[in-house]
């Protein structure tokens, strides 16, 4: 292997981890639990590499938005191996997954939501987020229904995560399985109504 190779992963992985520890200390603590010194010894790097990788804790939020924002477009992106009603139902399953439903990632969600309530910059970077994600439901819906305006379509995908969001807030309560279920019965039925 070559040394450029060994020290790219390497360089990844020391900014993986960093940013492994923001999301872990933002979804126990929240932004107040967030410092250079706190995310350093979270992942067990040397403070000077986080100053290295990430000049202050605003560039540290933003990389981890960015990082979020990456995994929900993951959540919608299109799979070319199946059909587009497949894509479709794939897709309103994902925002379900076990490992989606836990209290850490969940907690974690709020924590971000009430962030980008109390900062600007956050609160862009999430609504383009959000606008990302929105944009490729409504493909995914347009797919399936290709008859639909991309006014329904986008007002579909709308709905549905409202019914999505009620989802993760209410599984932080212990909803049983068949409730969340439903959920996702209900997501369907908007995403393939004629």
């Amino acid at each position: 292997m070559e040394p450029t190779t060994t020290n790219s992963r390497q360089q990844v992985d020391r900014q993986s981890r960093i940013l492994d520890a923001v999301l872990e200390l933002l979804s126990r603590h929240g932004i107040s639990g967030v410092n250079m010194r706190a995310v350093a010894r979270e992942a067990g790097v040397a403070l000077g590499l986080v100053n290295y990788y990430y000049a202050d804790k605003q560039s540290l939020i933003r990389a981890v938005l960015s990082r979020i924002s990456e995994s929900d477009l993951r959540l919608v992106a299109p799979n070319p191996e199946a059909t587009p009603d497949e894509q479709l139902r794939d897709a309103l399953r994902r925002v379900a997954a076990p490992d989606i439903l836990t209290t850490q990632y969940l907690s974690l969600r709020l924590h971000l939501w009430a962030l980008a309530q109390a900062d600007e910059e956050f609160a862009a970077i999430n609504a383009e987020a959000f606008d990302q994600y929105l944009d490729g439901l409504a493909a995914l819906i347009g797919e399936a229904k290709p008859g639909l305006s991309p006014e329904q379509r986008k007002d579909r995908a709308a709905d549905i995560v409202v019914i999505q969001n009620g989802m993760w807030l209410t599984s932080l309560l212990g909803i049983d399985k068949s409730s969340i279920e439903r959920s996702i019965l209900r997501t369907e039925d908007i995403a393939f109504a004629d």
